[in-house]
């Protein structure tokens, strides 16, 4: 039997679990790797070379466990470490690739708005990266990015107090912003991986005309395209129907609030990253 190459999922914590959730429905018969680096989350303060480093730390340890293909389902790292992993790292890893999540966003997500324009949310290194702004403007030029970052979100979600009575207060007190300083807008992007653990929420306290999109069933179908234009890289995943989960914290605190994500009880482990 070939040996185990699970497709390899990252996030600086939970989020990135909500992008795997969709990934699995459109690919049930491959095996997948999650990794959260729970323990050094948020990522979207930290500055870029800290980002790329722990990125990159993630990754490797990923390549060690046998993943061939990596999902960085985390936009800070996607905007702050792909580019620089895909140029200066993979050239010495034959054979491995790693991808991100914010293209495939960009490619299909200007075509839901009516005026042409958007709002994208997510973590500070996400927002003043400009990724968003400089894909929107090489696959859909007409959309008019509007940025609006969301600092405390993660840190709600990962310390699981976005549903406290002072966790609504400052989600609604951002979104009340959005609404107000964004009044074109007929599409909110959650351009961060934690953000659809909220969908609802934020659903019920904007305005019903604004179309509120997750990355999970974008990145899931532009994966599947991905892998049908590299038969060679397809052909080298495991397919059995297995996912192992794996976080740099407690595991049984992540086994919570991963299993209500996923809707599925789930067995995780500890790992150190070096």
């Amino acid at each position: 039997m070939n040996k185990s190459s699970p497709i390899g999922f990252f996030d600086s914590g939970y989020g990135g679990l909500t992008v795997l959730k969709e990934v699995q429905k459109q690919l049930p018969n491959y095996d997948f790797l999650y990794l959260g680096d729970n323990a050094r989350a948020p990522y979207g303060t930290r500055t870029a070379n800290v980002v790329y480093q722990y990125t990159w730390e993630a990754v490797k340890t990923l390549f060690a466990q046998g993943c061939d293909l990596v999902v960085l389902a985390c936009n800070t790292a996607s905007a702050k470490a792909l580019r620089r992993i895909q140029q200066e790292k993979l050239p010495d890893y034959p054979g491995k690739r790693v991808l991100g999540v914010i293209r495939p966003s960009a490619e299909v997500v200007g075509s839901y708005s009516k005026s042409n324009n958007i709002v994208v949310i997510g973590t500070e290194g996400t927002i003043s990266s400009n990724t968003y702004v400089d894909e929107f403007s090489t696959f859909s030029p007409q959309t008019f990015v509007n940025q609006y970052a969301c600092p405390l979100w993660v840190p709600l979600i990962e310390n699981k107090q976005f549903n406290t009575i002072e966790g609504e207060a400052f989600i609604k007190n951002d979104l009340q912003k959005i609404i107000t300083n964004f009044p074109k807008a007929d599409v909110l992007l959650l351009g961060c991986t934690h953000y659809p653990i909220l969908q609802s929420f934020i659903e019920n306290h904007i305005p019903k005309s604004i179309l509120v999109i997750s990355q999970g069933e974008i990145v899931a179908d532009s994966l599947l395209l991905y892998l049908s234009r590299h038969e060679w890289l397809d052909k080298k995943l495991s397919k059995n129907k297995f996912t192992r989960y794996l976080t740099t914290e407690d595991p049984e605190v992540f086994e919570v609030l991963a299993s209500s994500i996923l809707g599925i009880e789930v067995n995780v482990e500890h790992i150190n990253i070096e």
